[in-house]
């Protein structure tokens, strides 16, 4: 009877090991001194890139933004952020917006609106287009280039915002690079198995690399993704 109390004692233990790992951040193993392979989600490469929380995201050059002043319809408008980050509004002129959070810019706004010109305005800021962001789509796909972040993106959007796959595409072998904490990361998708609902399509953010390896191949992105941990499907929850 003790013994079987004892084993029963240490077959809880062990699961709460287990649940206590599965519920930590996505472990790293190193396939080499330059690259590591994440085994769940690839995590986000920090909140100056997350769409989910706007006052984090910082507004950069070329991004797309809409300003409105409560009660003044003549400087509610759509502006360009230029190369240097900057863009201009009647009365107020030149605002530098390259680097700032959304609640930043319209702090500053109001600032500079209140100074002899209006009383306690009301400013919003609405990101019109994340231009300033791109992914760069490259491998077996019909366009490969450099394509604009316009607002939340996944995976297969990106894909076929490259014209889809190619012919000889393998669409079990889809990598991610991203860089994380000075970190670069891969994860490995498997394109069949989110366009049927059986892996979620993650989200992709500026700098991202997306790469899709041709089938039968030998190359050394068939040697990243053969010694991936679990290869096939990385699902966001983790595995």
């Amino acid at each position: 009877m003790r013994k079987s109390l004892s084993s029963l004692a240490c077959t809880v233990l062990l699961l709460c090991l287990l649940l206590v790992g599965c519920a930590s951040e996505p472990a790293l193993v190193t396939t080499n001194s330059h690259v590591q392979v994440a085994t769940g989600a690839l995590p986000a490469p920090g909140p100056r890139a997350a769409y989910q929380n706007a006052s984090e995201y910082r507004i950069g050059p070329l991004d797309l933004l809409t300003i409105t002043v409560l009660g003044v319809p003549e400087l509610s408008q759509d502006v360009r952020v230029n190369a240097a980050g900057e863009f201009s509004l009647p009365l107020i002129g030149a605002v530098r917006a390259g680097g700032r959070t959304v609640e930043e810019l319209q702090a500053e706004l109001a600032k500079k609106l209140s100074e002899g010109y209006l009383q306690s305005p009301q400013v919003t800021v609405f990101i019109k287009e994340y231009t300033s962001q791109r992914v760069t789509v490259e491998g077996a796909v019909q366009k490969p280039g450099v394509l604009p972040l316009t607002g939340p993106t996944t995976l297969l959007q990106a894909v076929a915002g490259s014209g889809g796959l190619a012919d000889l595409a393998d669409p079990r072998g889809v990598v991610v690079f991203r860089t994380i904490n000075g970190q670069k990361m891969g994860a490995v998708f498997d394109l069949n198995a989110i366009r049927r609902g059986a892996a979620d399509d993650p989200q992709l953010y500026g700098d991202d690399i997306v790469v899709v390896e041709v089938s039968g191949s030998k190359s050394k992105l068939r040697e990243f993704i053969q010694a991936s941990p679990l290869f096939f499907v990385f699902h966001a929850v983790g595995l």
